[in-house]
């Protein structure tokens, strides 16, 4: 498909309903057409069977969140060799500035299941890097793909080298603590009672937690306990995520 005729589609596929729930859920975006995400993934489909390659070098620079959300998926669906995944996701990172395509691109990206040992050496650069969203990304996409018995370790060591101080980082490595301890609930524990994560970033942890089905009620229990005995100081205000 040709990036004309895919900027035709979108519009013609647009909503004002969809529009505004864009805005509310991503303040932070670039503009919203307005295209609900369950066209996005067939249209990613399609142009993943075709040619991903010709598509992710032609499409661009994208004007709106669904152009970034549709090249997210795009790579997720990619059947390729990895080393030419990986190339298209390095050029990608750089154009991702929101929670909503970091998150599509991680969570969509499952060839990391069968390549984890490429991919977390790849992650490298997102874990050392200054950018919120490539921390986000090292973030999501570890606790969507590594949170198995030969990484688990290697999660919980990496969370506590993101740092970026900045609202949708923390919520990253807070998400992949809360649910790697759903996952692993005495390795989780225990890496919530020590000092790893930066103050604000463990406070969000345990809120996650305590607001997850997946973490049992003795398990909140003890860290309602632990929240009452580690009050944080001066905590804002911001959106969730």
């Amino acid at each position: 498909m040709e990036w004309r005729e895919i900027n035709e589609e979108l519009c013609e596929c647009r909503t004002d309903r969809q529009a505004a729930y864009y805005r509310k859920v991503v303040p932070d975006s670039k503009p919203a057409l307005g295209v609900c995400v369950p066209i996005l993934r067939a249209m990613a489909k399609k142009i993943a069977r075709e040619d991903y390659r010709y598509f992710m070098e032609q499409y661009g620079p994208c004007e709106y969140l669904e152009q970034d959300l549709l090249k997210a998926f795009v790579i997720g669906y990619a059947k390729d060799e990895i080393g030419a995944l990986l190339q298209t996701a390095d050029g990608f990172l750089p154009q991702i500035h929101d929670w909503m395509v970091s998150d599509a691109f991680c969570q969509n990206f499952s060839t990391a299941r069968k390549n984890r040992k490429e991919v977390f050496s790849w992650l490298q650069r997102c874990i050392e890097s200054d950018q919120e969203f490539f921390q986000r990304v090292a973030a999501v996409m570890l606790m969507s793909h590594f949170l198995v018995d030969e990484y688990c370790e290697q999660v919980f060591s990496v969370m506590g080298r993101l740092k970026h101080p900045g609202y949708y980082a923390r919520m990253g490595v807070a998400w992949c603590a809360a649910t790697a301890l759903a996952v692993y609930p005495q390795e989780g524990m225990a890496y919530l009672r020590g000092e790893a994560l930066e103050e604000e970033t463990w406070h969000r942890a345990v809120q996650k937690a305590l607001e997850s089905y997946r973490v049992c009620e003795e398990n909140k229990a003890v860290l309602r306990a632990m929240k009452r005995e580690r009050p944080l100081m001066a905590a804002r205000r911001e959106p969730r995520t």
